[in-house]
């Protein structure tokens, strides 16, 4: 007993070296990391277009500049339902317990407690003053590396801007969803306005059959007027089988969005509408808001950012290891005795290791994760550049559609006027039927052009706002999980207060920088 109750007393050097060590904690190994730099225009290449602002984008619901009640219900629907969005949003959350295992490192490591029975029998042949002993043992054991050089506080940082990425990679899936439900809406409303001029040019191209037939019956001119009228028609009522199977499919393609069994978008679209009409101008900010505003941008620099934390993880292995173990319980020969006072014994053994004949190892794994450091930084850099370029690219479309409807408009208007007199001159007989029959082909293909770009002017804002990164400022904390997932994970598994809306990470602010701010009162 005297031996058990002098290993409860450790010496006062043992606990120097337990009471210095976390003194050493304050380093913190590897870079520390600078949001790389990144080639950012002052201003857009378009920004002196009348329809185009530099103004900061005020309305972050941008589908709704659109002014379409039918485009705004099928956003809603998509943010509570579609499954790709509700997938990055468990991942978010599968993030924050990423990072309770990081922090969890900074504590003892290895906890456990034991407990035994060992019943011995010795051999009489021997010294033994007993055939028989019974030990009863019960212990608490704990080793604790300590983050001396910051390997474990960098492991946090690591896990921290991972989180961070999950949360843009949630906000970029919204605003990919987003304008995805926006472009599929504008192709239905396209493919409903090229069905009706399909429609209308039959009734065009009906009364010309029926004008060529009557002249045909009254020997005003040959049956081969009669025949290319019927040629023109059945060719236009091909189409219209076609347009309509287009037009479902697209439906289809929206129940998916939607997140639902392929049959009830038609619901939601009951009737036919125009396609929308885009404002007349747009506010874009300036290519500085890219770095804050769009989700992909800020998921590929906080990568970055987990990656030069991983550098610091590496160099700490250089170093000496400096460890805490010790054991604290209860040892007897009779179970009556356990618990007494005299049955305690315990250890502390203060120590470190150092491995220096691994240094080639791991000063390599050092270059690879510096590498990586880098090529994160250059996936960062170009991201930023592919970002613009997707801005000026939707912009140009977008100024495009808009100058080229000018005079498609024109032209339907005049292929109209074409039409009629080509019509009266052949009831006079002072033209041929040909000459109707091109102004009616003529009229349809200027009229389906129309349609086409005033599709492509809304399709092409819809990829200028994606490219600009918008919608997700939209969400809240409580709209990253759904409550049914939320309902159904918490009912698998016990996640304390880690699935509470207040617990989810809010992300940047939505406000500008002041950086970007500098720069648009400059450009100004």
């Amino acid at each position: 007993m005297a031996d058990a109750r002098r290993m409860t007393r450790p010496n006062h050097l043992a606990w120097l070296a337990l009471g210095s060590l976390p003194v050493l904690g304050g380093c913190l190994v590897g870079p520390d990391y600078e949001i790389p730099e990144s080639d950012v225009n002052e201003e857009w290449v378009v920004s002196r277009a009348s329809v185009v602002s530099s103004d900061p984008i005020t309305n972050m619901a941008w589908w709704t500049v659109f002014e379409d009640p039918v485009l705004d219900r099928l956003v809603e629907e998509a943010f509570a339902q579609n499954l790709t969005l509700r997938q990055a949003g468990v991942r978010v959350v599968q993030a924050m317990a990423q990072r309770g295992i990081a922090v969890g490192d900074l504590f003892p490591q290895t906890q456990q407690l034991n407990g035994s029975f060992d019943r011995s029998r010795f051999s009489e042949n021997t010294s033994s003053p007993q055939s028989y002993e019974s030990t009863w043992d019960m212990a608490f054991d704990a080793a604790w590396e300590l983050d001396v050089w910051g390997k474990f506080r960098r492991g946090i940082e690591s896990a921290d801007a991972g989180l961070m990425a999950s949360v843009a990679d949630y906000d970029d899936a919204m605003v990919s969803l987003v304008a995805e439900i926006a472009a599929t809406y504008v192709e239905i409303r396209t493919l409903e306005a090229r069905l009706e001029i399909a429609l209308a040019n039959i009734e065009i191209q009906s009364e010309s059959l029926r004008l060529a037939t009557s002249r045909f019956d009254n020997g005003q001119t040959s049956e081969l007027d009669v025949v290319q009228a019927r040629s023109a028609l059945e060719q236009t009522r091909a189409d219209v089988p076609a347009l309509r199977a287009s037009r479902r499919q697209t439906l289809l393609r929206l129940d998916t969005l939607l997140g639902r069994a392929p049959r009830r978008a038609s619901e939601t679209i009951q009737a036919t509408g125009d396609i929308p009409d885009a404002p007349t101008t747009v506010a874009i900010g300036i290519p500085a808001d890219l770095l804050r505003r769009r989700p992909d941008v800020r998921a590929t620099e906080r990568r970055a950012a987990a990656q030069s934390a991983r550098i610091g993880v590496a160099v700490a292995d250089l170093l000496p290891v400096f460890f805490i173990s010790g054991s604290l319980g209860l040892r007897s020969n009779d179970a009556d005795d356990t618990f007494d006072s005299d049955s305690w014994t315990g250890s502390v053994m203060p120590g470190f290791s150092w491995p220096i004949l691994n240094y080639g190892r791991i000063k390599n794994n050092i270059r690879v994760e510096d590498a990586a450091f880098q090529a994160a930084i250059l996936e960062y850099q170009d991201s930023v550049i592919t970002a613009a370029s997707e801005v000026e690219s939707g912009l140009a479309g977008f100024l495009g559609s808009r100058e080229q409807a000018v005079h498609v408009r024109e032209s339907v208007t005049a292929s109209r006027r074409a039409l009629e007199i080509s019509k009266i001159q052949y009831t006079e007989g002072d033209s041929t039927f040909t000459r109707v029959l091109d102004s009616q082909a003529q009229l349809r293909a200027v009229e389906e052009s129309l349609a086409i770009t005033e599709g492509q002017i809304a399709q092409s804002l819809i990829s200028t706002y994606k490219a600009l990164g918008g919608g997700w400022e939209v969400r809240s904390r409580a709209s990253m999980l759904a409550e049914e997932t939320r309902q159904e994970m918490q009912d698998r598994t016990d996640w304390g207060k880690l699935l509470d809306p207040e617990s989810m990470p809010e992300g940047p602010e939505a406000e500008p920088d002041v950086e970007a701010e500098e720069t648009r009162e400059e450009n100004s």
